[in-house]
């Protein structure tokens, strides 16, 4: 019997997703903080509290810079404040840490990190909430709330990951994360959501967003600076782009989807559930899942995301190299945080790629191994070049925004059972 006999026979192909991106992205965030006329309310000297997440978001030193120029302009002192809740393994440190990693450092902004921990309770929300709030962001005389607008993971409503979470979990750190996760389960996200936006709104200095949308491709597609009073509506619109601009499957039905990396830098639940079809239930996909994959095994853990495997309970095998670089009291920190105990259970451990692969064919069905519709992405980011088995080459032929690139190929097993990761293509190789 052939050495891969038992294994589909694997496609590379490529799809095409919406490709609009903004090319001058440092121009793009001046243009837009330009247009809301902030020297009428930032005066010489003031200071300027500037959020920077945990999230891998496209240029994120290139628009933080900017944002900081900006206020340098206007005469303000502008400083940056690492905003993640717990991430970081809950520490300054380790929040700092991760900004730098994104290239946000104080020798490059040419402004201090004022990273903490400390909270101050500026505000109780008609459902009794405390609203956290993180210290130095308080102290300062202006706040701009910056980050990604995308669908969240796990919660629905009319806004989900943007502005109103950044000034809800980012800067309530990890004492308002905790707190606000705790009363999810006796709130809707949405009443949560609004209630802390407008008290923060309201009483901690907010002078303007800075919303980001990417496309498919994992590129800055949309930079919009955002007055305070249009939060919630602008928001509401930009999720909306946000989700139809974002990476996908090509196809719906799948026996075992094999992801090379997941990390915090990738989604906040290391593999984004919208892609994965799990943002309903961990291990099975629901009639709202756009989605249905039977089993998923994950291959490693990326450089960036510290150890923290956050989400890796979603899959059901992982191999030796990848629960040997689990950080687990990080894990367990952000997973108990975020009141998501089975996002940090462990999957099965598999010694090799091969040994995974193999087990999980053996638990999708009737349907015989080298017949398994299979899909290998590099992560839930990158989807647009991927590989698919022999099973999907009937659809193939049928989408005009799918790309064959070879031939089927045999599972590209090494001598130590690893299989080869997908090399993405460099961004912007889209056409």
């Amino acid at each position: 019997m052939a050495e891969n006999e038992n294994f589909p026979k694997m496609i590379r192909i490529k799809q095409r997703f919406n490709a609009q991106r903004v090319d001058d992205v440092p121009g793009e965030v001046r243009r837009q903080l330009e247009g809301l006329n902030l020297a009428g309310k930032v005066r010489a000297e003031q200071s300027v509290a500037i959020t920077v997440g945990s999230r891998g978001i496209a240029n994120i030193a290139q628009i933080t810079k900017a944002i900081v120029n900006h206020f340098f302009q206007l005469g303000a002192r502008p400083f940056i404040v690492p905003a993640m809740g717990s991430h970081g393994g809950g520490t300054a440190e380790g929040q700092r840490a991760i900004v730098e990693g994104y290239g946000v450092t104080e020798e490059f902004l040419g402004v201090e990190i004022r990273s903490s921990m400390e909270t101050v309770v500026v505000d109780t929300t008609p459902q009794g909430i405390p609203v956290h709030f993180d210290r130095n962001a308080w102290e300062a005389d202006h706040v701009v709330v910056a980050g990604r607008v995308k669908p969240h993971t796990g919660f629905v409503g009319e806004i989900e990951s943007g502005l109103h979470k950044m000034m809800l979990i980012g800067l309530g750190k990890h004492n308002g994360a905790k707190i606000y996760h705790r009363a999810i389960q006796d709130y809707s996200f949405p009443e949560i959501v609004r209630a802390v936006g407008d008290s923060v709104l309201k009483k901690c200095g907010v002078v303007c967003g800075v919303a980001i949308v990417e496309n498919a491709y994992d590129e800055t597609a949309l930079i919009e600076a955002v007055p305070p009073q249009s939060f919630f509506e602008r928001e509401v619109e930009l999720l909306k782009t946000a989700r139809a601009w974002m990476p996908r499957l090509p196809f719906r039905e799948c026996d075992l989807l094999i992801i090379d990396e997941i990390g915090k830098n990738i989604s906040g639940t290391g593999l984004d559930t919208n892609v994965v079809g799990r943002k309903y239930n961990d291990h099975a996909a629901t009639d709202r899942d756009d989605t249905r994959c039977r089993r998923i095994f994950v291959r490693s853990l990326t450089p960036a995301t510290h150890g923290n495997a956050t989400g890796i309970g979603m899959a059901e095998f992982i191999n030796r190299a990848t629960a040997d670089a689990i950080d687990h009291r990080t894990t367990q920190i952000n997973a108990i945080t975020g009141g998501h105990p089975t996002a940090a259970m462990t999957p099965i451990v598999c010694d090799t790629d091969r040994d995974a692969v193999a087990m999980a064919l053996q638990t999708v069905g009737l349907v015989e191994p080298p017949d398994a519709r299979v899909m290998q992405i590099t992560n839930t980011l990158h989807v647009a070049e991927l590989l698919v088995s022999e099973a999907y080459a009937p659809q193939l032929r049928e989408w005009e925004d799918l790309e064959t690139v070879t031939d089927a190929e045999p599972m590209a097993f090494d001598a130590s059972g690893s299989l080869a990761p997908v090399q993405r293509a460099e961004a912007g190789q889209h056409g």
